[in-house]
């Protein structure tokens, strides 16, 4: 049995998240038949992660594993390009050990959050427009604070099968450009809506509906009810996916 990594990003506005769902349209399914039917095997593509409904990934990960050893990967990356539909594309596919896992082998995660400062007729589809505009210092005063803790509970979706809520955030940021307000976070995992919890949080905490010292008692309180509202999927992108050394 031979492994490969695929490398690809995806606007997830038509889909409902990475994993597959019953009835509903999803990235693994669609490139789950697409490798059936190019390489005439049974494919079952392994994701880095999930991503929720209508969130995107500008880098991606996802392996599987194939019977014959696929001598042009480059070929079958054009032809996925081709197959696959202008929502999914195909950046690189390469073979890797055995042992290397998309989700498991996986050293960090970063996802970025779009907020427009302006009406932008061209970025909406992508990035979210709350009102008022916070204040990009308070944030990032709360984003201090969000560095000193390990579990995210407050953040997590209820009711999910995870067996921690521990993560280890390696970086949590906010800047400014002429037109954006982008959030970065990055970590060696992450819950389930948590980027999206805690940036409705942090909105809260710019927009002066919560105090820092209320943000502090939020996290340290372990349940989400005391958490913001989740900004939409829209304006979320996981952007990168770190690995050790694992290419053939």
């Amino acid at each position: 049995m031979h492994r490969y990594f695929i490398e690809l990003a995806y606007n997830g506005s038509e889909y409902n998240g990475w994993q597959i769902q019953p009835n509903a349209p999803s990235v693994q399914e669609e490139i789950n038949k697409a490798l059936t039917l190019l390489l005439k095997q049974e494919i079952n593509v392994t994701g880095a992660g999930r991503t929720d409904t209508g969130v995107h990934a500008s880098f991606f990960v996802a392996h599987f594993d194939s019977d014959v050893v696929i001598a042009h990967t480059q070929a079958l990356t054009d032809k996925l390009n081709r197959f696959l539909g202008k929502n999914i594309a195909i950046k690189d596919i390469y073979t890797v050990h055995p042992d290397m896992h998309a989700r498991f082998s996986a050293i960090s995660r970063t996802y970025k959050y779009y907020i427009n400062k302006n009406k932008n007729p061209f970025t909406y589809p992508f990035a979210y427009r709350p009102h008022p505009l916070p204040d990009i210092r308070l944030m990032n005063n709360a984003c201090e604070l969000l560095l000193r803790y390990e579990d995210f509970t407050s953040f997590s979706k209820l009711h999910t099968d995870v067996k921690t809520n521990i993560c280890h955030l390696m970086k949590a940021n906010w800047e400014e450009t002429d037109e954006q307000l982008v959030f970065t976070i990055k970590a060696d995992r992450f819950l389930r809506n948590m980027v999206r919890a805690i940036v409705g949080t942090l909105l809260d905490v710019g927009q002066g509906r919560i105090t820092l010292e209320q943000f502090q008692q939020i996290i340290e309180s372990k349940d989400r009810c005391k958490a913001g509202t989740s900004v939409p999927g829209n304006a979320l992108f996981l952007c990168d996916i770190e690995y050790p050394p694992c290419k053939l």
